[in-house]
């Protein structure tokens, strides 16, 4: 018969028996191929890609103006106070399932599901925006390199007027194919695109540094003050990634050091790179003209710099394709560790007997995330990542708190200095940045987890793995 003592009543998973749990399970075990160069590439990977080469522009010419600069240092502050906060959990827990399994070990069950739950939406809907942005640069490329005109009913939606978007499929279906094959290979892929994607944005600063004209900086607030926090909850998306840097924790060669490291190099690298391509986009050209999806590659083709614009949007593609690969990784990474407590079916926590990879995770996730890219318009929906990507930050940060006082004496590689202030700052930046998203994004996210919970309710708790230990005690 269960017994109700407070573990069972809040459901907490203590850090030494997820550790045991996975030392001990050899059919739901990861290969540690990663060291610190592969996983800071993973978290430049997942980052630098739809903030810089989409996001920069709308934002500057619908929010901040030349002010953006100062959203993306706001931005990098509440993501750098978080990421301090994963740095910890990631050097304490190697264990797969980031924001998730954090959340089990310090605030119970309940708020673990929510945030996996959440992370499932985040990384999805990121996956399948990212997708279809990618499917736009690749038409244009082909036809201003090549002279292909790709037809409409191959490049859009039902709702939009095509068959379905097939380019935005393939790209799917392609990088899920890699990730099935093996960690090694796909971080061997990563660090490829990583290389030329940081070679493009260099090449950027290098040309439009000299075609800067200081008067376009004026007014630097077009919009206010305000405008600057309005525009760092638009682009806060050019910082998602670096959480995705601990759910590989468990193929990390040595986590406690190469965790924090790589969360940690992976923030600075593209914090400055937001803010050298910020300063120089709005510099060359007036922010009124930079409403378009391709900010970067338009700036230098209104420069008449044709040929500088067709590099930028390979090296987008570049960009895209190594965001989309990570969050497809993150995203199995996920439904592995609730599979493996039990949370989610137990298949989805089956590792492939050759390429040690949760396989049929990866194979679902592929597939539910080109069947929504192809056939459904997700650009209102896909603000959704926003709000997701935030609330981790403010739960990983209150779980800091939190496990501090119940196991303190827990080995950790890194610690979070300044506690209690410096997590307190972390939700505070967090909540300020949820609060300055658009009411009907929020309203959305509330209905997901609402969803979330009576799948909760009627499924994951009675099947959880806490569940049935307690009813053996």
């Amino acid at each position: 018969m269960a017994t109700r003592t407070r573990d069972s009543i809040w459901r907490v998973k203590p850090v030494d028996l997820i550790l045991k749990q996975s030392e001990e399970s050899s059919k739901t075990s990861l290969k540690r191929t990663l060291g610190p160069w592969s996983i800071t590439a993973m978290g430049v990977g997942a980052i630098v890609g739809t903030g810089i080469f989409v996001l920069t522009g709308v934002a500057a010419a619908k929010y901040a103006g030349p002010g953006l600069i100062l959203s993306f240092i706001l931005a990098g502050i509440a993501s750098g106070l978080a990421a301090i906060c994963y740095a910890e959990f990631a050097s304490s827990v190697p264990i797969a399932g980031s924001a998730y399994t954090y959340s089990y070990a310090s605030l119970g069950e309940l708020i673990a599901w929510i945030i996996g739950w959440d992370l499932i939406l985040e990384y999805a809907v990121g996956a399948a925006a990212v997708s279809i942005g990618w499917a736009g640069y690749f038409t244009d490329l082909m036809k201003s390199l090549f002279g292909i005109t790709v037809p409409h009913a191959l490049t859009a939606s039902p709702f939009s007027g095509g068959i379905v978007n097939l380019p935005a499929v393939l790209i799917v279906l392609i990088l899920t194919a890699i990730l099935v094959r093996g960690t090694s290979e796909s971080s061997k892929f990563n660090n490829i695109m990583v290389g030329v994607k940081l070679a493009v944005i260099l090449f950027f600063i290098g040309i439009g540094i000299f075609h800067v004209n200081p008067a376009n900086w004026h007014p630097f607030l077009p919009f206010g003050p305000g405008g600057v926090f309005s525009g760092a909850s638009i682009i806060f998306f050019a910082y998602i990634g670096f959480d995705q840097v601990s759910t590989s924790a468990e193929e990390a060669r040595n986590p406690s050091r190469d965790l924090p490291l790589g969360i940690f190099l992976s923030l600075i690298i593209c914090t400055v790179l937001y803010i050298l391509v910020t300063g120089i986009l709005t510099g060359m050209v007036s922010y009124t003209k930079l409403d378009v999806p391709s900010p970067v590659s338009h700036a230098l083709i209104l420069q008449g710099l044709n040929a500088a614009g067709a590099i930028i949007s390979i090296g987008a593609l570049c960009g895209l394709t190594t965001v989309l690969l990570v969050l497809l990784y993150g995203q199995s990474r996920i439904f592995f560790s609730m599979s493996r407590d039990g949370l989610l079916p137990a298949l989805f926590s089956r590792i492939h007997p050759r390429f040690s990879t949760p396989y049929l995770s990866s194979i679902l996730i592929g597939v539910v995330v080109a069947v929504v890219a192809g056939l459904t318009p997700i650009d209102i929906v896909a603000e959704l990542t926003n709000i997701g990507t935030l609330t981790a930050f403010v739960l990983v940060s209150a779980a800091i708190l939190v496990l501090r006082r119940t196991q303190p004496d827990l080995r950790r590689g890194f610690r979070v200095p300044f506690v209690p202030v410096l997590p307190i700052l972390s939700i505070i930046a967090s909540l300020v940045l949820i609060v300055s998203l658009p009411r009907v994004t929020i309203l959305r996210f509330f209905v997901w987890l609402a969803i979330g919970l009576v799948v909760y309710f009627v499924y994951s708790r009675r099947a959880s793995h806490l569940e049935r230990g307690n009813q053996t005690t």
